[in-house]
């Protein structure tokens, strides 16, 4: 599991290592055809590991060009120490790999993301000796795709767009073309794209948008996320069978035990708890036990 939403996007590079060459269409950047692309392991070599800040580290050879290294980092915020460290680790990448390399910073934030662009030299104005700007995919240049077709044609991409949108206004429909382009993909292809776009949307609005539309749509797949949601769903059942059985017993049902009994995720605690409502006295006395245990 990543630990936030915003690195699930640097994470698609290392699921897809070509994704920069297609990727480069949509940014405008011209390059000359692939021909392989790997993913490094970051920190591998050298003397002081740029691991930390260094996310995903692919090389592409092309026929034309040789070979480019891409150094490919998340960023959440505006950081005016940043520059400096990127213009470090582009700079240690091409000395210890001794190919050209290029820096690409991914954001969810459109200030960031615009911020992230900006040329920085690293000297004074009137001696620029060095100057760092990275290439950025963010809100501000990722396209909408609402078009399950459009999805379909490059999923990667349709992630790495539906990721970098998540405050979109259009994201139900962005999600919903994503959802409609992935019924008719194998299951493990279609697995990690539901729970990479899961962990992109971490806990915005938009994530139940696409639990309900991975419910509906995708119902049939085995994903953690499918998984999660069908557990919630038999756990809401026997919420609710709880509830029924003690409505039919004529017992009184206080606010704080109903939320007790609905907000438990467990099903082998809701079906003793059940057992217990067929002879309880109170409706407390089914989760007593517990208490008392505790």
């Amino acid at each position: 599991m990543v630990s936030s939403p915003h690195e699930t996007m640097h994470r698609i590079f290392q699921h897809d290592p070509h994704l920069f060459s297609r990727l480069s269409d949509v940014l405008g950047i011209p390059l000359p055809a692939t021909v392989e692309a790997v993913v490094l392991t970051t920190g591998a070599t050298g003397r002081r590991p740029v691991e930390r800040r260094v996310d995903t580290l692919p090389r592409r050879n092309s026929t034309g060009d040789g070979s480019l290294l891409l150094a490919i980092a998340a960023q959440h915020e505006k950081d005016p120490a940043k520059p400096a460290t990127w213009a470090y680790d582009t700079a240690y990448l091409w000395t210890t790999y001794g190919m050209p390399t290029a820096l690409l910073v991914v954001c969810q934030d459109r200030a960031t993301a615009e911020w992230a662009g900006q040329a920085v030299p690293a000297g004074p104005a009137s001696m620029p000796n060095l100057t760092i700007q990275p290439i950025v995919v963010g809100p501000h240049n990722m396209p909408v795709i609402t078009d399950p077709a459009e999805a379909r044609a490059d999923l990667a991409v349709a992630t790495l767009a539906a990721i970098a949108h998540a405050r979109d206004p259009d994201i139900g429909a962005v999600l919903r073309a994503l959802s409609t382009a992935l019924r008719e993909v194998p299951e493990n292809v279609a697995d990690p794209i539901v729970e990479c776009v899961a962990q992109g949307l971490g806990d915005r609005p938009a994530m139940e948008t696409w639990r309900n539309l991975v419910a509906s749509d995708l119902s049939f797949y085995t994903s953690y996320l499918s998984e999660q949601i069908r557990d919630e769903g038999r756990a809401q059942g026997l919420a609710e069978a709880v509830l029924t059985v003690l409505w039919q017993r004529r017992l009184h049902v206080s606010d704080d035990a109903r939320r007790r009994i609905t907000a438990c995720d467990d099903p082998e605690v809701l079906r003793h708890w059940i057992a217990r409502a067929v002879i309880a006295y109170y409706a407390e006395e089914i989760y007593a036990d517990a208490d008392r245990d505790g």
